[in-house]
């Protein structure tokens, strides 16, 4: 009887089902609330990283002075100093040029929502395609970056024993202390996964949005949540570049 009532009043509240609450989708909502979880995620391994870091010795002196140890915390902007094709020490350059190209594609994303805002078809897909395209780039900076982390420079790093050890792993470490290398292969490495599955996604509405998928919906929903996601792991990679290469 309550229920028939219920359905009745024109003003029943947005408890009684039936609409949108905040004005968003099922699969907004959704998908702010994986955000919200992977959030928490992150930052997790952040806050765990910092006091690890902080726990161990840091480098003191002039950086002209610096060489590896494993008993001091490296200097990041020494050890992420190389650039592909270039034999210059450009301290962290190479990771510059890969954050910026991935805030220009959180960029392209943005335009890309704009335009399915105003159902242009033709400009959604594009800015999609220069996602993508960004997107790519960026994993594709990121196994150059692992790679040359993993053979390590020229000298490597000799040990008290007289055994040189060169590059990095999960059983070595050149560069500094063996937990340096676990996080940075797994903490960048969560995050390049992340940046794949978006990839991904993203070539998957592009398809959609090129054949006229969504078009014939009347709406770029889609494009806008998996947008969300996209300017999601933008931020994240943000706070990773501010701990693992300026801190």
């Amino acid at each position: 009887m309550a229920t028939e009532v219920s359905l009745k009043n024109p003003k029943r509240s947005i408890w009684d089902g039936g609409q949108s609450p905040f004005k968003a989708s099922y699969g907004k909502l959704m998908m702010w609330f994986f955000l919200l979880s992977d959030a928490f995620t992150f930052s997790a391994f952040l806050i765990g990283y910092g006091y690890i870091r902080f726990s161990n010795p840091a480098f003191q002196g002039s950086l002209e002075d610096y060489a590896p140890s494993q008993s001091v915390w490296p200097v990041p902007e020494m050890v992420f100093d190389a650039v592909p094709f270039l034999h210059v020490h450009a301290p962290l350059v190479f990771v510059g040029i890969m954050t910026f190209i991935l805030i220009m594609s959180s960029v392209t994303m943005v335009l890309a929502v704009e335009a399915g805002h105003r159902m242009d078809r033709a400009a959604v897909t594009k800015y999609l395609l220069w996602t993508i395209v960004g997107g790519a780039t960026f994993l594709g900076c990121q196994a150059w970056e692992w790679s040359h982390f993993i053979h390590g420079t020229e000298n490597g790093l000799t040990l008290a024993d007289g055994t040189v050890i060169h590059g990095a792993n999960l059983a070595v470490n050149e560069y500094g202390p063996q937990l340096f290398a676990d996080l940075f292969f797994f903490i960048t490495g969560f995050h390049g996964t992340h940046v794949l599955s978006g990839v991904i996604l993203l070539m998957i509405i592009f398809y959609h949005t090129a054949v006229g998928t969504y078009h014939r919906r009347g709406h770029y929903e889609m494009v806008e949540k998996v947008g969300l996601y996209w300017h999601f792991v933008d931020l994240v990679w943000v706070f990773v570049f501010t701990f693992f290469y300026l801190v």
